[in-house]
């Protein structure tokens, strides 16, 4: 249950249990799956009525829901983070967190069942002489939280005949975080029937709330991949016979995730990364032959930058390589302020090899600000317990020159029983020999607040901007012993960068992770700009998402009175279209890149979201 993230205690050496620590706990609330949900398109297609063998999803798709066409539910999130052993790009994710990316409200101390995942009907109208095997892999944890012996993930199979369900398999109790295989013969004739269906259910358990429920969040997952269900095969059948990309490509620059452009531009001889970093494996029983090849695409100026290949190499089989393909290019854009670059990498293998999973992207975004982490937060992070009034928390970054600090985002969970509504105060220092020195800039009496963004972060200005150059730090004191949960990216590494003080001394945080918090620099933030006055709208609907030459507005008859237009406008809050409203905008003028679509009434904002629009 909550061993590895839910209330992963990191003790200092010289205290109690009940004494002040670091504490990395789950979400309750997925952020990504509750944007995708509210902008879901809600108008189905026809799924097919029996599906023919082979069924075969390695979860490597477009979106964080699983495929309707095979699926019958969308409870589990498909994603490509929560584990650090993929044997493919994209695996399932069971957890306590539903289709709309809340805790599910039966959530509870007490064994729960959480997600589904339904096949739709199969035609499985064959003999036991046919050698039916279900198989698939599947990992307790992964990155994230143990399941205990009461929890569990199982399989159940239907008889259609008899419209009744049955088990057929409950994973161990295991401790290790690694995919393993599974292998089913299906031989009961009352499953090789016509409309046979099988489904896997998680069940989980929250740890007890009462003490402090801003630490309860997700818990108990599993990770399932390569669910592959078809005739003649054997028990040893377990593997496809595939090459494919495994952990998702990160930033190419040397330090930052994301950096202000104009500071990059000036350093971009040393910042600039020498290499592309692929992950990728052999999960075939034979040596297999592949091209690696590599493109960088210029998002707002909607032009090829680079392409190159990296040539061809023989793969052992059952082997994974990271493999680092030297890049000779340095991001280059004619725009002053931003730049946004899709990096795309893809492999050629041989024609039956599965091709779902030989395509991985990474955008490689500069805006106006620093970020060590990659925008999605897996856990929540904070000091909790006696003694931990007054702590803080410090994150180091790096001005490249001098250059004016106006605001600092900061990710803050959303929390149980919205028990992180707490206060605290923002807090910027100079560096003394690497750890934080005098104080620069405080901000008190600041409140928790959650962000609207897909990332969740909220954006607090600084009432006195500070120049600043060299070595920093930002962070936040808290003002009670009760915890801050924000946000934690668990794939990206702090090096020693993250710090929190207690009784008198800095520490180097002891988690693997990265507190989300960014420094915001540049010219002055306007009050006006899509980035504020969004924070107080309300949203309507869109879809599809990501759009490619239509986006569809679905909204409340309370937002038609009056003049009611529309705007759109860049991630900068430049405005790229304006005009009537209609309930399908033609965007296939934008070139491919973020946007944010502002609903007006007689020239007033009143509601707002953002999508992406695609080639």
């Amino acid at each position: 249950m909550m061993r590895r993230i839910l209330l992963v205690y990191i003790l200092l050496n010289s205290v109690l249990l009940s004494s002040a620590q670091e504490i990395v706990t789950g979400l309750i609330n997925n952020r990504r799956i509750s944007e995708a949900w509210k902008n879901r398109n809600i108008t189905k297609g026809t799924a097919v009525d029996t599906l023919d063998l082979p069924f075969f999803d390695d979860f490597s798709g477009k979106t964080i829901f699983p495929d309707e066409e095979k699926w019958e539910d969308n409870h589990v999130f498909i994603n490509n983070t929560y584990s650090v052993n993929q044997i493919s790009q994209g695996f399932a994710t069971f957890d306590a967190i539903d289709s709309t990316g809340s805790l599910y409200e039966s959530a509870s101390s007490y064994v729960f069942e959480a997600d589904r995942l339904t096949s739709r009907p199969i035609d499985l109208d064959l003999s036991p002489t046919d050698n039916v095997y279900l198989s698939f892999f599947y990992e307790p944890g992964g990155v994230a939280d143990w399941p205990e012996s009461q929890d569990s993930l199982t399989l159940q199979f239907y008889s259609p005949a008899e419209s009744k369900w049955y088990s057929a398999w409950k994973a161990p109790s295991v401790n290790e975080a690694a995919f393993k295989p599974v292998i089913i013969s299906i031989t009961d004739t009352r499953f090789l029937r016509k409309g046979f269906r099988f489904r896997f259910t998680n069940y989980a358990s929250l740890s007890a709330t009462g003490t402090d429920p801003s630490m309860a969040g997700n818990c108990d997952q599993w990770n399932v991949d390569y669910v592959l269900l078809d005739k003649n095969r054997n028990e040893a059948d377990t593997l496809p016979a595939d090459v494919a990309f495994t952990l998702p490509v990160r930033t190419i620059l040397k330090t930052y995730e994301s950096m202000p452009w104009k500071q990059f531009r000036q350093v971009f001889l040393s910042e600039m990364g020498p290499w592309i970093t692929i992950h990728y494996v052999n999960n075939d029983e034979i040596v297999r032959n592949v091209t690696r090849n590599f493109e960088i695409f210029n998002v707002y100026e909607n032009t090829m930058a680079h392409i190159f290949t990296a040539g061809a190499t023989n793969i052992d089989p059952q082997t994974h390589v990271d493999y680092k393909a030297n890049l000779i290019y340095t991001f280059n854009s004619v725009n002053n302020d931003s730049a946004l670059f899709r990096v795309k990498s893809y492999i050629t293998t041989d024609i039956f090899d599965p091709k779902e999973n030989d395509t991985i992207v990474y955008f490689q975004n500069f805006g106006n600000y620093f970020a060590f982490d990659d925008g999605t937060a897996e856990a929540g992070y904070g000091i909790n317990g006696l003694g931990s009034n007054h702590a803080m928390v410090a994150y180091r970054f790096r001005s490249y020159s001098e250059d004016t600090l106006r605001a600092v985002n900061i990710c803050f969970n959303d929390s149980y029983e919205n028990s992180n509504l707490r206060s605290f105060d923002l807090m910027v220092w100079s560096s003394n020999e690497g750890i934080p020195g005098e104080i620069i800039y405080t901000q008190e009496e600041m409140m928790v607040s959650q962000g609207e963004s897909l990332n969740g972060f909220y954006t607090y200005i600084l009432s006195d901007p500070q120049v600043v150059n060299g070595d920093f730090f930002v962070g936040w004191k808290q003002r009670s012993e009760t915890f801050l949960n924000a946000g934690f990216d668990l794939n990206t590494l702090h090096a020693g960068r993250q710090l929190y003080w207690l009784n008198g001394d800095w520490n180097i945080s002891q988690t693997t992770g990265s507190v989300m918090i960014r420094p915001v620099f540049g010219p002055p933030i306007a009050t006006t700009s899509v980035t504020s006055y969004r924070q107080n709208l309300d949203r309507i609907r869109i879809w599809p998402v990501p759009a490619k030459d239509y986006l569809n507005i679905g909204i409340e008859d309370k937002y038609l009175y009056g003049a009611v237009s529309i705007r759109i406008t860049d991630l900068q809050g430049r405005t790229v279209y304006s005009g009537p409203f209609t309930t399908s905008t033609d965007i296939s003028f934008l070139s491919e890149g973020i946007y944010f679509i502002i609903l007006e009434s007689n020239g007033k904002p009143v509601a707002h979201n953002r999508f992406i629009k695609s080639r």
